[in-house]
């Protein structure tokens, strides 16, 4: 019977291995990492391309100010702008810029390029992907399945 640390280590390190492929390329490529990729994406998949900042850091998992700290550079670079709510002065908005919008669609096309090389036919069957998938289901873990990549301004790849 395996061990479920030794599982949950090997997980963890799997997992460190791909946020550095994944940071390669969209780094190499646009300038970002997998973290500023996702973040473009959730806001990419919400109505008009924006959402109130606290809401983007609920569906990130991470603190308002750490939503904060990932969109400042995103800003600077002209793919993210802060919006004011005009009826609340405390409500603020990450909105994608139209540059942003056609950096993402290029941003998926490479990650779709690393995801594909890491499940590379030859070393994965269908199945296998389809049962990891689930199993990261039920750890907590969602995936594209959470984005509307065919809905009104979806990302082209």
């Amino acid at each position: 019977m395996t061990d479920a640390l030794d599982v949950s280590l090997r997980l963890v390190r799997a997992q460190t291995a791909l946020v550095k492929r994944f940071d390669a390329a969209l780094g190499g490529f646009h300038g970002v990492s997998l973290a500023d990729f996702t973040m473009l994406l959730r806001l990419g998949q919400a109505p008009g391309g924006r959402m109130r900042r606290v809401d983007l850091a609920a569906a990130l998992g991470l603190t308002a100010s750490g939503v904060t700290r990932g969109l400042a550079p995103l800003e600077r670079i002209g793919l993210v702008t802060r919006e004011a709510n005009a009826r609340d002065a405390r409500v603020a908005y990450a909105a994608l810029t139209a540059t942003g919008r056609e950096r993402l669609a290029e941003m998926l096309a490479t990650a779709r390029r690393v995801a594909a090389d890491v499940f590379e036919p030859s070393s994965w069957e269908r199945r296998e992907i389809g049962s990891l998938s689930e199993m990261l289901t039920r750890l907590g873990g969602t995936g594209l399945g959470d984005f509307d990549l065919d809905g009104p301004g979806a990302p082209t790849a």
